[in-house]
């Protein structure tokens, strides 16, 4: 017989995790696999498809929002039997870094959107585009209105933060939250003021993939160094 046991410490996450965004959809085949000997950040760092959103605030917030529907009956006061009828499942957290990249994201606009204004007046050759762009003096970002029967822009969404395990090892104990596709939907405030930091807070929708239909998909690993 088991004794009782409090609980295990080493089950308690604390910590934030580091944010990965990617310009298309995924789904479980497309998938940066892992490597047993790296960390996941490291992986996706060094993958083109991904983008490090840098500094964010606040950490990282799942929500599932499950809708049930009720069944009543003449015999009871309270409901018979609950049903569910929907889901919904959203994704929160604050870019801490407030470039036009990571405004774009929150807007949920296309890549189209912006644009190196020292690239958009040459000739589409490789040797005058390289020419202006090391001349280059920023990006800019087309705040449009959209069109009728505009898709909305959906990116997957990889987030890699510490995991449960023996502090000893926690360098390589890690858990990665992924997202197959996500769509800002919440609206998002572009602020500069005096004794506050600049900061986007986005939520996103997360939407069940073709395939599986699956929302993405949460992993507990542990990878050791070569």
């Amino acid at each position: 017989m088991a004794n009782y046991s409090r609980g295990t410490s080493t089950n308690i996450i604390v910590g934030a995790a580091a944010l990965f965004v990617a310009d298309t959809t995924l789904t479980p085949s497309t998938l940066t696999a892992f490597t047993g000997t790296e960390s996941f950040k490291k992986t996706l760092t060094n993958d083109a498809d991904y983008r490090n959103v840098g500094y964010t605030m606040n950490g990282l917030e799942l929500q599932f929002q499950p809708d049930f529907g009720e069944v009543q009956v003449d015999q009871i006061l309270d409901v018979a039997k609950l049903y569910k009828q929907g889901m919904q499942v959203n994704l929160n957290t604050a870019f801490a870094e407030a470039t036009l990249e990571n405004l774009l994201l929150t807007l949920a606009y296309g890549t189209d959107k912006l644009t190196d204004p020292a690239l958009s007046a040459v000739a589409d050759t490789e040797a005058e585009r390289a020419a202006a762009k090391a001349k280059s003096t920023g990006l800019a970002l087309d705040l449009s209105a959209g069109d009728i029967g505009e898709c909305p822009v959906e990116r997957g969404i990889v987030a890699v933060g510490p995991g449960t395990g023996d502090c000893a090892d926690s360098a390589y104990v890690e858990r990665v939250y992924s997202a197959y596709r996500a769509l800002s939907i919440e609206n998002v405030t572009v602020s500069a003021k005096r004794d506050e930091a600049s900061m986007f807070e986005v939520s996103f929708r997360l939407l069940p993939e073709d395939g599986s239909g699956s929302y993405g998909k949460i992993v507990d690993r542990t990878w050791a160094p070569a």
